[in-house]
């Protein structure tokens, strides 16, 4: 399987950094299967397209403006996605929607696109999560999770062990 699970938003932006902590946090706490990638993408946009290019299944990892209460995690797939960014929150979505048609253009689009998305509290210019978009992450990893399961590549937890030599280690990151 050659997946990639993208986390994108900004950190200095309360609520609009809450894809890149949920892909963070996976990375702490999961062993994932040969094939499945996990990138901290930031606000990066062209810059992700060699990324972002052939996969079978792209799972993109955002805060998203759905018109639901602050905290609600919505998944979205295929088509629903590059319309959804047409009511852009950040420019780096604008961003991820031009390279989503650059690869659609190249014939190099993911065969599958899925969208795991989280309702911001807050936008405004600080470091952190509000509360609330911190206690939707665990339903947002469980449904990525879940995702990965349907396609026959469940993620394995890693050991109290394994988490603490990561988080020492730092190998938990993998910024762009």
């Amino acid at each position: 399987m050659n997946t990639l699970i993208l986390g994108v938003g900004n950190l200095l932006l309360s609520d609009e950094a809450v894809g890149v902590r949920i892909v963070e946090a996976l990375e702490r706490e999961y062993r994932f299967a040969p094939g499945i990638d996990l990138l901290d993408g930031g606000t990066a946009g062209m810059e992700l397209l060699e990324e972002m290019a052939n996969r079978d299944h792209l799972i993109l990892v955002d805060a998203v403006r759905s018109g639901n209460p602050p905290g609600t995690v919505v998944t979205l797939s295929g088509e629903e996605i590059p319309t959804l960014f047409g009511r852009k929150i950040s420019p780096h979505q604008l961003g991820l929607a031009d390279v989503l048609s650059a690869l659609h253009m190249t014939g190099e689009s993911p065969r599958r696109l899925s969208l795991i998305g989280v309702e911001p509290e807050s936008l405004e210019p600080r470091i952190g999560l509000t509360s609330v978009v911190a206690a939707a992450m665990g339903e947002a990893r469980a449904r990525i999770l879940n995702l990965l399961a349907e396609a026959g590549c469940p993620a394995i937890p890693l050991s109290e062990q394994e988490r603490a030599a990561r988080e020492q280690e730092g190998a938990w990151r993998n910024p762009i």
